[in-house]
């Protein structure tokens, strides 16, 4: 646990997210980026002035092992090439650096096991980035359900899309094997936030996928089978017009959330109806998840509280990911119990 009232945090790698998660970081309240790193020469600088410009006092290095051992750091974000994730996210740590990963943390349930033993083994905090998690307007779904507007939730259905542009074919040159696709890319959105309002395990998954040459997926849909006839449906592509909603069906209603990803102007908006002919539109404050998941995940190494996303939700998740890329791949239902 520190003692100091800021976190002074490095960014491994001047990927295309920091074009919203560079300026998170100079604007939370308790942290303060002290460095930056990119393999490309002059990408790291080059990230800092586009973003941060009037930053002062930021490190820049052409090599991703030197920001590591810079003493100054004491947490980094990872946003490199989801392959790439869990080897950082370990050297990391076996650096004794607090570790925001960019989702998805990693590609194999066997490397968020061994994250988790070496965060515990060298006393650092570690946290998978859902930044849509950190938005007040999923708790104030979170309220409405535990107020019994809905009744028992029965089903969750989750939709996520954009289509894809030139510039970002990049996501579908490597397979799934490889991390490559939807499924890594924006699917994880869609079964984790279906998981948000399950308190059950899963007991199967079904999916299929439209498969492009290099064996990413472009597009996929499927259903989580939760137990008791409670159900998740997903769906997700890079060949429709954007979409990152949610929609909960209870005994006596519903919810539904009509945009995940949100800018810091945007006005979230969910909508709730009732089976006795109560509906309502609420329109709520806005907010940059991506500030207040800094600020959360810098107040829980600064306090030595937990991540509001454990690890273990980590896991849960990627083995998920992994069983609805099976089916997809095999044609059948896959028992997360086998």
């Amino acid at each position: 646990m520190h003692t100091e009232s800021t976190l002074r945090w490095g960014i491994l790698g001047a990927a295309r997210v920091n074009e919203r998660l560079l300026p998170a970081i100079v604007e939370a309240a308790n942290a303060r980026l002290v460095a930056i790193a990119s393999r490309r020469p002059g990408a790291a600088a080059q990230t800092l002035a586009q973003f941060a410009p009037h930053q002062q006092n930021v490190q820049t290095y052409d090599c991703l092992e030197a920001l590591l051992d810079d003493p100054g750091v004491q947490a980094v974000y990872v946003p490199l090439a989801n392959q790439e994730h869990a080897d950082w996210v370990l050297r990391a740590i076996e650096r004794g650096k607090h570790v925001l990963c960019e989702k998805p943390m990693a590609l194999t349930v066997a490397d968020i096991e061994a994250i988790k033993s070496a965060a515990s083994a060298h006393k650092v905090t570690v946290m998978e980035g859902f930044m849509y998690r950190f938005h007040p307007q999923h708790a104030r779904v979170q309220e409405l359900i535990r107020s019994g507007t809905i009744g028992e939730v029965r089903s969750v259905r989750a939709s996520y899309s954009f289509m894809m542009r030139p510039a970002r074919q990049y996501r579908l040159v490597k397979s799934v094997e490889l991390g490559g696709g939807a499924m890594w890319d924006i699917g994880c959105y869609a079964i984790h936030s279906a998981r948000m309002f399950f308190e059950q395990t899963p007991v199967a998954v079904t999916a299929m996928a439209k498969y492009v040459e290099s064996g990413a997926d472009s597009a996929s849909s499927g259903i989580i089978d939760f137990g008791a006839g409670q159900y998740a449906h997903f769906d997700f592509s890079f060949e429709r017009a954007r979409r990152s909603e949610y929609e909960i069906t209870g005994t006596k209603g519903g919810i539904k959330c009509h945009t995940v990803w949100l800018l810091p102007n945007d006005v979230p908006v969910i909508s709730w109806w009732t089976e006795e002919g109560r509906q309502c539109e609420e329109h709520l404050p806005g907010a940059n998840h991506f500030r207040l998941e800094i600020e959360h995940f810098s107040e829980c190494v600064l306090t030595g509280s937990k991540p509001l996303l454990s690890l273990d939700d980590a896991k849960a998740n990627c083995q998920l990911i992994v069983a609805a890329l099976q089916s997809a791949a095999q044609g059948r239902v896959v028992n997360l119990a086998d």
